[in-house]
């Protein structure tokens, strides 16, 4: 334990978080994989052990604790190896969830946050579309207020939990002529709620997630249910990416270091020549290898979530954070793959699964060619991001 970030009640907390995990999703992984959908019921589970309120207000049923028992969660989600179970816990904690508790209503956040925090109800967030990728100004989705409510048209895809989610955070163009500055933030409640259609889609890896291509066709929804300001949107959006990448930085440095830990314990079982693989000093040298890079990332990452708890706008380092720590991920689960042999490539060995969930890490919330472009402005062309004000 890293005394510097963590204390004792966090070492407590992850204890009891493990022991959770081992017990209530590990012995499930396999069947939620291969049915490609998680057990309603472990949504609940993970509400009645306080999992979703960690970072919430206290008035809604949230624990409002530090950034670091957040950073705990999505490290233990990684060890029990299944990427798409751990996205959908995270997608609806820390994206869907996030908007709410920063723009909704305090009317909405006594409905639906109160509720997301038990498990109750499940949240997505529906922003990217099927020709724009990680082009967010360039939406196509529109929404029309006619007198009292929002006409909702347009399409979203590669949304994590879209298929069975209770309430959907909706992006969509208020004022398309103003392109980025014309964008708005929805709730919409789909029990509630008309002209939603949701095709499933069959992924490389997150296999145990629902990801959806979402339709709205003539959607209503009340003029209520805008969260925020009209036309600020796009600022809500830029504003929240920032934690957004630091998450997916912290499941990145995790999921290496669980693959080392596999890939180790194999080794020291494992005789090749009459030795063990940890014998063999090339095999030896690229655990050291492996081993640096995941730590340099991990303390990175720690460093800047540290910041981020602090109310630091880190968007240049959280950018950095999934750059590298995707890439790093990637790398080095292949070269523990390759360590096992011949029982890498094994569906009944964790790396297989781990390699294609890993891959999604350079793709999703902003691929890594975009990183280094909004990184080049920055360092480069000394382009000064602002975080949004309500």
């Amino acid at each position: 334990m890293n005394t510097a970030y963590f204390s004792e009640d966090h070492k407590l907390f992850r204890t009891t978080l493990r022991e959770f995990l081992q017990k209530e999703v590990s012995p499930n992984v396999d069947q939620w994989e291969k049915k490609g959908k998680i057990d309603p019921s472990i949504w609940t589970k993970m509400g009645e052990m306080g999992y979703f309120g960690l970072a919430y207000p206290e008035q809604y049923g949230g624990m409002n604790l530090d950034f670091f028992y957040t950073t705990i969660l999505l490290e233990e989600l990684q060890r029990v190896n299944s990427g798409g179970f751990a996205a959908a816990m995270w997608a609806h904690a820390y994206l869907a969830m996030t908007h709410l508790n920063a723009e909704g209503s305090e009317k909405l956040k006594e409905k639906y946050l109160t509720k997301s925090i038990t498990g109750e109800k499940v949240g997505c967030l529906c922003i990217t579309e099927p020709f724009g990728g990680s082009d967010v100004a360039g939406m196509k989705t529109t929404a029309v207020k006619k007198r009292d409510e929002y006409v909702i048209n347009g399409s979203k895809t590669f949304i994590t939990n879209g298929v069975y989610a209770d309430y959907l955070i909706v992006a969509a163009k208020t004022n398309p002529e103003l392109k980025s500055k014309g964008m708005s933030i929805f709730l919409v409640d789909r029990e509630k709620t008309d002209g939603i259609s949701a095709t499933k889609l069959d992924k490389l890896g997150w296999r145990a997630s629902d990801t959806a291509e979402l339709a709205f066709d003539d959607v209503r929804i009340p003029a209520s249910n805008l969260m925020g300001e009209e036309n600020k949107g796009f600022n809500y959006i830029m504003q929240h990416f920032a934690s957004e990448r630091l998450i997916m930085g912290i499941n990145a440095h995790a999921r290496a270091e669980y693959a080392i830990k596999y890939a180790l314990s194999y080794m020291k079982d494992r005789e090749a020549f009459g030795k063990k693989l940890t014998e063999f000093q090339a095999l030896r040298h690229k655990i050291a290898e492996m081993s640096t890079r995941v730590e340099m990332c991990k303390h990175f990452n720690y460093a800047v979530a540290s910041r981020l708890d602090k109310g630091e706008y880190v968007v240049k380092e959280a950018s950095m954070s999934k750059l590298e720590s995707t890439k790093i991920a990637d790398e080095v689960i292949y070269d523990c793959l390759q360590l096992l042999g011949g029982y890498g490539y094994i569906e009944e060995y964790p790396l297989a699964r781990m390699l294609r969930d890993s891959r999604l890490g350079p793709i999703g919330g902003g691929t890594s060619e975009i990183l280094k472009e909004i990184l080049a402005k920055m360092i480069i062309d000394e382009k000064d991001y602002k975080p949004a004000t309500k």
